[in-house]
């Protein structure tokens, strides 16, 4: 991967492009740093310290959101719109119909998915506001001062969720990588101040007569590097299909007869089963910090809310069953074996021992079904296990298998682009 970059980087186009994308990058972590007015910092560093509420958007947003900076909102307002289009597309014919439509059709569904985007980030802000003000974290409670304060919050959260979306865009047209998932991976590597605090945390328990704590972090480095290897092997595993095209004559020269295959990647769908299911359980931490239950009022809902904090079991079995579902749904999307079983009948191809047209589409659609429960599985062993360790081990344990996933894949994917571009440049002369 550091020969790739290295390489890129004398190449004159690429590295303006990666300049542009470092640029906006930096310009994201500056936005994270500047504090909206009329907050109170200190209560928040204390909240967010004391609960795993909302850990998920503030992992999101690189710290963003427990600062109370103008990016705190981060790209979850646009990736939730996209979790809700995508899933509609299924439902509604006319957006299903809209994403058949080929470029013009998926602008359509770009603009849908922003205005959409921009209602929930109007919602996620006034939730977070009345968050902020049953904490106790702003200046002005009554008064116009409070509609005041109250209304520059809210559009200042919006204003810069919508600019982080823009952000992103930009890195898509102008830079390397994906704009949102290059956000999100910088908002993640940015947090370690999270992994430095469990580490003192594991210390210190160890020398007040836990030796136990000494064992752990030695075994918690060791999984830590044994994930990413295995995140590595998982990304680019691919189950190969063999196809045999037949020999056919045109004119005097024989065309076909060659042997070829369908590659079908074990982790088809990346990150995304993940992010979506993660920001799913994220909703009901959210509804209750806005609500704020009291035990002692309401102890039937402050136990439901408490189900689906980040250490709770019943999270972690929602979790993992939510990633799989997703997993396979996003799956079915992408991928169409009738159509790629019609796509070889027409090119006269044909899977060796599997007749063309139905037969063909039953076989990859059950190969297709055997591969994803593989990576499914993959996706919920790896984003399960921190929260398994930690409730075993009784820490917080920082670095999750979400944001793992998250930081490993968008590197592959940034790695495997720049070599696309150095692939194409290598081969201009030759093309022409």
């Amino acid at each position: 991967m550091f020969e790739t970059f290295r390489n890129a980087w004398k190449i004159e186009d690429l590295r303006k492009k990666i300049l542009y994308t470092l640029m906006i990058l930096v310009l994201f972590r500056l936005g994270c740093a500047v504090t909206v007015p009329y907050i109170n910092p200190e209560v928040l560093s204390v909240f967010f310290a004391e609960t795993e509420m909302l850990g998920y958007l503030n992992m999101m947003s690189g710290g963003a959101l427990s600062q109370c900076a103008v990016f705190a909102l981060g790209v979850s307002p646009y990736i939730n719109s996209s979790i809700i289009i995508q899933l509609l597309t299924v439902a509604i014919p006319y957006l299903e119909n809209l994403a058949k439509e080929g470029e013009e059709g998926r602008r359509k569904l770009t603009k849908i998915t922003q205005y959409t985007a921009l209602g929930i980030a109007v919602v996620m802000a006034i939730g977070y506001y009345f968050i902020l003000l049953r904490m106790g974290a702003l200046h002005y409670t009554t008064g116009w001062e409070q509609w005041f304060s109250a209304a520059v919050i809210i559009l200042t959260f919006t204003a810069g969720s919508q600019l982080v979306t823009w952000m992103g865009q930009q890195i898509d047209a102008k830079g390397i990588g994906n704009g949102v998932s290059l956000l999100i991976f910088t908002g993640i590597i940015s947090n370690w101040s999270g992994i430095y605090s469990m580490v003192v945390n594991m210390l210190a328990l160890g020398a007040a007569g836990q030796p136990q704590y000494y064992v752990f972090l030695p075994l918690l480095l060791v999984l830590a590097i044994a994930s990413v290897v295995f995140v590595v092997i998982i990304t680019h595993a691919e189950r190969r299909i063999q196809v045999q095209y037949a020999k056919k004559v045109v004119g005097r020269k024989m065309y076909g007869g060659q042997s070829s295959y369908i590659p079908i990647k074990v982790n088809m769908s990346g990150v995304m089963p993940v992010i979506f299911a993660s920001a799913l359980c994220s909703i009901p931490s959210m509804i209750g910090g806005f609500l704020n239950v009291s035990q002692a009022e309401h102890p039937f809902w402050y136990a439901f809310f408490e189900t689906f904090s980040y250490t709770s079991v019943v999270y972690a079995v929602i979790y993992v069953l939510l990633i799989i579902g997703f997993n396979y749904f996003y799956v079915a999307i992408q991928y169409n074996p009738v159509e790629i079983a019609n796509n070889l009948r027409q090119n006269n191809g044909t899977i060796p021992g599997i007749r063309p047209g139905r037969p063909t589409s039953d076989f990859i659609t059950k190969t297709l079904g055997k591969i994803t429960f593989v990576g499914a599985l993959f996706l919920a062993v790896i984003a399960a296990t921190p929260i398994v360790l930690g409730n075993l081990m009784g820490i917080s344990i920082q670095l999750g298998g979400t944001s793992l996933l998250i930081v490993v894949g968008v590197a592959l994917d940034t790695s495997r682009t720049l070599e696309s571009y150095m692939l194409m440049r290598h081969h201009k002369g030759f093309l022409e």
